[in-house]
């Protein structure tokens, strides 16, 4: 039988966490206070030191648990997509409903940001392996620009409130790879 105890403070840690990457992804990591973070959750700042012994320790694991959070709503749900152009595709249109949830944390984003780069970049490469790419395309120049649509999608929806923003993304990154596919209807339509 599970102890109630380490139950409920297994939840408590993952409640905090939560609302840990809420907020940094407002005010950044470095600005996190324990106390603001404290009120939000209903935990007091000695109930977050049973879990965390520092703010560095408790820094680090709401990074990790962003990462783990952007591996479980982003990559593994896009690797379930054929490999190749609907793999590639897949990543992105991820990418943007978690974008649309609100969930993203700036430093862990930035530390992250050369990976996911990898990570478009071999995907895309497996595509032109397949034909899926004209052999032609660019794995580096097309991951940056899906990156660069991402980014904007997450500028105008942050910034300026564009309603719009994640469709016009969505839009953009479709017409390209089309444009770049000798087999287009591996894609959705629009």
């Amino acid at each position: 039988m599970i102890d109630g105890r380490l139950a409920r403070g297994e939840r408590t840690r993952v409640a905090v966490l939560d609302a840990a990457v809420s907020m940094a992804s407002v005010d950044g990591l470095e600005a996190m206070s324990l106390a603001r973070l404290a009120q939000a959750t209903q935990v007091s700042k000695s109930g977050l030191f049973a879990h965390w012994p520092d703010k560095e320790a408790l820094q680090l694991a709401v990074v990790a648990h962003a990462v783990h959070m952007w591996v479980e709503h982003v990559v593994t749900p896009a690797f379930g997509a054929p490999r190749g152009l609907r793999r590639l595709w897949a990543l992105h249109e991820r990418r943007m409903e978690f974008y649309a949830k609100g969930v993203l944390v700036r430093d862990a984003l930035a530390a992250a940001i050369t990976a996911w780069l990898a990570q478009l970049e071999t995907v895309a490469a497996q595509a032109v392996e397949l034909g899926e790419l004209r052999a032609d395309a660019d794995p580096g120049q097309l991951a940056f620009e899906i990156e660069a649509h991402g980014h904007a999608a997450i500028t105008f929806s942050r910034l300026l409130h564009a309603e719009r923003a994640t469709a016009y993304a969505r839009t953009a990154v479709l017409d390209r790879l089309r444009s770049l596919s000798p087999l287009p209807e591996l894609l959705p339509e629009k």
